[in-house]
């Protein structure tokens, strides 16, 4: 029998989710704990708080334990975001405050406020490097609040006094612009940057950085109460991450930069190709102090064509930052930033129809200079490709491809950006293959979100050209586990030219059935198979396309997939929509365009090896002129494929073989085979129309 000790806990009631929320608050504010542990109740309170606001979506009136949640409790989960926090704690402090704001709703963006305000107002360093760091954590989470918070009467234009301080204060200042950095990617809070800050980001960028670092001209370093260094100059790392927000000011300027305006007579003492080369020179260094924040800034700058010039010029450059982005983590802030430069170094300009050129005249002339402005030479496809070259011979792609495999949507998103202009070489696409590239974009396709449509499509049309370029039975042979079935979804997803597209562009249409031909002429026959079950209507679509070379491609692709019994079914099983399928294959066959003719053409030549195409032809008006039209075609091919079809019809057992033969003399079969005969020099046409004759006999 239990005793009484037992009998009386098995009876108590079980906390309920507000004492557990409030004993994991009270173990965050006693401190001093090993980092491991306060992670462990910060992921407690996540999971407490992502359960509440599941709650309170399935019942509304469901009590919160936010209810328990006070001023003092949110003091201590912002606490932890402080940059002084080790960044294991501060990571999860950011997931623990993302599910607080969430749960919190309206309340919890009060306290939010509430604490932001309160610190800035109290002016000590302490309490400004917490809110600085708060807002910048927050930014990402709620941007509408975070900007409404920054943007607030008086607090930008104080933020310059502060900077100007005789002492300075390293992490007070690097917390002021980690916070800057985060809101420029704000339009609003952008504008608000570039209107009270930029003249001082200026000059901390401007100032000789050897007295920040050195202590030089005699400057003692003093110790703050909040455990930074105070000196009378900007460090290092400050006047790095002002170099920042510069590139970035620079790369995307607000409306208020691109105004006259009054106040302000002196251009910028910065320009972004200033700034490229203080970036530059901080990742040539053999040092990983800072080196983020130079990726990042050099990402923004090379949106200029002259910074990409001057990138893609530097060899070491370019080594370096393939190495740096190696050696970063997959889902680290350094790929995204490597990767970006990556993709401004190799991105085409779009193709402009000419109404859209003429759109783009009409604009230049309209603005008040009446100059003719338009795309800068140096993005012109040769210089483009010129890049391309020169990023792959750095060995990019092996990099990337071992970044894929633990990468996330974003980073494959900008991979697929990458290869799809690399991938618009020629010449280079059968060593991208070689270097995993097929795999990489089959990765890319799957894991960037399918609300991503626009990357989706660039991996899928990088992975056509690879698969247009290189023998497939390559691409897929060996002991690899990736079957060319893979390939399929993706090259079919193209196939319908893209309707979110302001221009039509029918290149990505032509490049997947050309892929798909080749997958078809696989000898296993499984591609060509899942093809017919995947994509038949959209190749059938494609068949009557208003574009020749699409209609090109799509026939070719049907050729190959007559030599699988699906494909042939789709014109054999005496059906309308097959006898309607037929019609069109024998109007192709005496299309203008000579490849559209010979690929329907081998087409008929395969079907009629099935009586009930022949039927289908003999019964369909004009089907056996057109046939006998290829006997005679000016192409040495069309003829033997012509010669082929006669001689299977001619050659059709019982009453349809006699019907066959009738209806070829009638129509002159005899006379268009001498001809054909005649013309011919290849050994396998003499012999096909030979015996064809021979059959009509």
């Amino acid at each position: 029998m239990p005793t009484v000790d037992e009998t009386s806990q098995s009876a108590a009631p079980a906390e309920s989710l507000e004492d557990q929320t409030l004993l994991v608050f009270a173990r965050l504010m006693e401190g001093g704990q090993e980092d491991e542990d306060t992670c462990r109740e910060l992921d407690k309170l996540t999971k407490l708080l992502n359960d509440d606001a599941i709650a309170q979506q399935a019942d509304p009136k469901h009590g919160s334990i936010c209810s328990v949640i006070d001023g003092d409790c949110v003091d201590t989960l912002l606490c932890y975001l402080d940059m002084r926090q080790p960044d294991i704690v501060r990571g999860h402090a950011a997931l623990t405050t993302s599910s607080y704001l969430k749960a919190a709703g309206d309340e919890g963006s009060k306290k939010l406020s509430a604490f932001f305000f309160d610190r800035v107002r109290r002016g000590t360093y302490d309490d400004y490097i917490v809110a600085f760091c708060v807002a910048s954590a927050t930014f990402p989470i709620v941007p509408d609040l975070s900007a409404e918070l920054f943007l607030s009467e008086g607090f930008l234009s104080s933020l310059g006094r502060l900077m100007g301080r005789e002492w300075k204060s390293r992490k007070v200042e690097t917390a002021c612009l980690e916070m800057l950095n985060a809101a420029c990617m704000n339009s609003v809070c952008r504008e608000a940057v570039e209107k009270y800050c930029v003249e001082w980001l200026e000059e901390v960028v401007d100032q000789d950085p050897t007295g920040a670092t050195h202590g030089s001209n005699g400057e003692p370093k003093i110790q703050g109460e909040d455990g930074s260094i105070s000196m009378r100059r900007h460090s290092e790392q400050v006047q790095h991450l002002a170099a920042v927000i510069l590139a970035k000011l620079r790369a995307m300027p607000s409306k208020a930069a691109n105004e006259p305006s009054t106040s302000r007579i002196e251009p910028a003492a910065t320009s972004i190709e200033d700034l490229a080369e203080l970036f530059t020179k901080l990742i040539l260094r053999d040092e990983d102090h800072g080196r983020q924040h130079s990726i990042e800034g050099l990402a923004y700058a090379s949106l200029q064509p002259k910074v990409k010039e001057s990138i893609i010029g530097n060899r070491d450059l370019l080594g370096k930052l393939v190495q740096s982005l190696a050696d970063a983590h997959p889902r680290s802030p350094a790929t995204y930033g490597a990767l970006s430069i990556f993709v401004n170094l190799t991105r085409y300009l779009p193709v402009l129809t000419e109404e859209d050129r003429r759109m783009q005249q009409l604009k230049a002339y309209a603005n008040a200079a009446g100059r003719l402005a338009g795309p800068d030479p140096l993005d012109d496809e040769d210089h483009v490709a010129k890049r391309c070259q020169a990023v792959f011979e750095v060995g990019l792609v092996p990099v990337m491809v071992t970044h894929s495999k633990n990468g996330s949507p974003a980073s494959l998103s900008l991979i697929a950006s990458i290869m799809h202009s690399m991938t618009a070489t020629k010449a280079l696409r059968g060593q991208l293959a070689q270097q995993g590239a097929v795999r990489l974009l089959l990765l890319a396709w799957a894991t960037v979100p399918e609300t991503d449509e626009a990357h989706r499509r660039m991996a899928a049309q990088a992975l056509a050209r690879l698969l247009v370029s290189t023998n497939p039975a390559l691409a897929f042979g060996g002991n690899r586990s990736t079957p060319a079935t893979a390939a399929i979804r993706p090259l079919v997803s193209i196939v319908t030219p893209d309707p979110a597209a302001e221009t039509r562009d029918l290149l990505p249409t032509f490049e997947a059935l050309m892929a798909l031909t080749n997958l078809a002429s696989l000898e296993d026959g499984e591609a060509g198979r899942a093809i017919v079950r995947s994509a038949w209507p959209h190749i059938e679509e494609q068949l009557l396309s208003s574009n020749r070379l699409v209609v090109k491609a799509a026939v070719e692709l049907v050729c190959n997939l007559m030599q699988t019994p699906e494909g042939v079914m789709l014109y054999a099983d005496e059906t309308a929509q097959a006898r309607n399928r037929l019609h069109i294959l024998l109007a192709l066959a005496d299309a203008e365009d000579e490849g559209t003719r010979s690929a329907a053409g081998g087409a008929l030549a395969s079907l009629t090896a099935h009586p009930s195409v022949v039927r289908a032809i003999i019964h369909r008006e004009r089907g056996v002129k057109t046939v006998l039209g290829m006997c005679h075609d000016p192409d040495e091919g069309l003829r033997h494929r012509g010669a082929v079809t006669i001689y299977n019809m001619a050659s059709a057992e019982g009453n349809l073989g006699e019907l066959a033969r009738n209806k070829v003399k009638e129509e002159g079969g005899v006379e268009a085979l001498k001809e054909c005969l005649k013309q011919s020099r290849r050994p396998e046409v003499i012999q096909i129309a030979a015996q064809a004759l021979k059959a009509l006999e």
